[in-house]
């Protein structure tokens, strides 16, 4: 399975990134009112906000393949937390859609969003 393209410097994001646990829980209401709960999906699942920016059209023009390699959402790849190490062997996209900022030479940038699948 395809990893998460690394930066020239070996990091796999820039700061500030962000990390969100994300819970499922289906409630089910009955006619007395009172409810239960069951959990959607077991444990937590991760979101990454990953910035890029001051990348070199070298590092852009890798993460633009390898998100049409992976078809946005609809792909599979591996991803490394930048603050744990762990490797979460099953994740995608967050949109099917890339903006690529090109503003100059080592001053081009993205934003994508990496979710944890089940």
């Amino acid at each position: 399975m395809a990893s998460f393209p690394l930066l020239k410097t070996g990091a796999i994001a820039q700061y500030p990134a962000d990390r969100t646990p994300q819970f499922s829980t289906q409630a089910y209401r009955f006619l007395d009112g009172s409810e239960q709960r069951f959990p959607g999906f077991p444990g937590i699942l991760q979101q990454w906000a990953i910035r890029l920016d001051l990348l070199d059209e070298g590092e852009l023009e890798n993460l633009r393949e390898f998100f049409l390699d992976h078809s946005g959402r609809a792909g599979s790849f591996s991803f490394t937390d930048p603050w744990t190490g762990t490797v979460f062997p099953n994740c995608s996209f967050g949109s099917d859609t890339l903006s690529l900022q090109f503003k100059g030479p080592m001053d081009n940038g993205t934003q994508v969003i990496v979710r944890e699948n089940r």
